[in-house]
């Protein structure tokens, strides 16, 4: 079904989702860049190792995705994942990365991808 078809449940849903699982997950993110013992104070962390991954690229596309979709909540729940919003920053600084968002080549959000915006959600 559409969004529109089911405004209702979405509204519930989406209030789990920011207060239940954005927390924990950014919260289990948080936790394993603390755990890496490559991540040392004032240089880049990762996921994985030292040097950037996938998972980190991956992160990096999941948190701009929430910020999109829910930027008042994923504003809240970033302020309690520092090292998750660090990772975020130091991937968008990247050489190639930050060519590739400046570029024609990538897509912006909108409301046919797996993030979509829709004010009432975002509580």
């Amino acid at each position: 079904m559409y969004y529109e078809e089911q405004k209702k449940e979405s509204l519930r849903r989406a209030h789990e989702f920011r207060t239940q699982r954005l927390p924990k997950f950014m919260g289990w993110f948080e936790a394993i860049l603390v755990r890496n013992p490559k991540n040392r104070p004032a240089s880049q962390p990762h996921l994985v190792g030292g040097r950037p991954s996938y998972a980190d690229l991956s992160l990096f596309q999941i948190v701009e995705g929430l910020q999109y979709a829910f930027p008042k909540a994923s504003r809240k729940a970033l302020k309690k994942a520092p090292r998750v919003l660090a990772l975020h920053e130091s991937v968008r600084k990247g050489k190639r990365i930050a060519a590739y968002l400046a570029s024609e080549r990538r897509i912006a959000f909108n409301r046919e991808g797996i993030f979509r915006y829709y004010p009432e959600l975002d509580g």
